[in-house]
């Protein structure tokens, strides 16, 4: 009777996941701020370290194989590149893939003069906010559980495609490194996953934002926010409200910009999404 029970328990934890070690893991799209997902090679329980560009990687366990998950950067060329793999025995190796080319839209928008011509003053103010911004994007932390499970931080119409190549006042700027959501000031925004919150701020350009560590290399960023209800070191979990949609630093109107960088890639957030997939 002992064996059936633990049988019968055995069975329900295998249904519900419980003891599924595999994880949620997003689309794969070869093309500059996509991602790129390899299966490796490697029979051994502990996994693999991988780098692409110098840059560690995410490495998962998905269906009792690893699996690295690639950021690619945007400004990446199309063409083949290559994974440098060390197993934890020492044995190195290496995985070849392609990066096809994919042509992104123009857009064009009016702002503060002031927010795009800038005085020495927020020139300073915005170099040495930059270093803080990139310390938190390429912020690194192992981990062996990494939920890539990510619910939307807001409901809100998406105004403002990743990707898109943009003019300011007519003259250009990078790359939108993120994905924009319209939604009315003070609407809450919640963390996508469990995460700890590594740097919030309010920046002259980012505006009020906070930045969420979800372990090996993968941080999503929140900008434009209207106030921030974490600090930093805190531990959030799925669902939890980090801030509140706003308007502040170089914002036309109310909305969220919310980015995903992975391995220290700017990549679309809508390939973490389930109802984007």
């Amino acid at each position: 009777m002992i064996y059936r029970n633990h049988a019968f328990y055995l069975i329900l934890l295998l249904w519900l996941g419980l003891l599924n070690t595999s994880h949620a893991i997003p689309l794969s799209e070869h093309v500059p701020g996509g991602i790129v997902i390899v299966s490796l090679e490697n029979n051994d329980n502990k996994p693999p370290e991988v780098t692409y560009n110098k840059r560690r990687v995410l490495v998962v366990s998905n269906k009792k194989q690893w699996q690295a998950i690639v950021g690619i950067p945007l400004s990446t060329q199309p063409g083949k590149h290559r994974l440098k793999i060390k197993t934890s025995n020492g044995q190195k190796m290496s995985h070849q893939f392609n990066i096809n080319q994919k042509k992104y839209l123009t857009q064009r928008l009016k702002v503060n003069k002031k927010k795009v011509d800038l005085n020495k003053e927020d020139l300073a103010r915005h170099w040495k906010e930059k270093k803080r911004i990139k310390a938190a994007l390429r912020h690194w932390r192992d981990a062996s559980n990494i939920d890539m499970n990510f619910i939307a931080p807001v409901n809100g119409r998406k105004s403002s495609s990743f990707g898109l190549r943009r003019f300011f006042n007519d003259k250009p700027r990078k790359p939108h490194s993120g994905m924009d959501i319209a939604a009315k000031t003070g609407t809450p925004i919640v963390a996508p996953a469990p995460a700890r919150v590594v740097e919030t701020g309010d920046y002259f350009f980012n505006g009020k934002s906070v930045f969420l560590d979800h372990g090996q290399g993968l941080v999503t960023f929140y900008g434009h926010m209207n106030s921030i209800k974490v600090k930093t070191g805190d531990t959030v979990k799925r669902g939890d409200v980090i801030g509140t949609v706003g308007a502040t630093g170089r914002a036309t109107g109310p909305h969220l910009h919310w980015g995903i960088s992975l391995n220290n890639a700017r990549v679309n957030p809508a390939l973490f999404l389930s109802e984007e997939k």
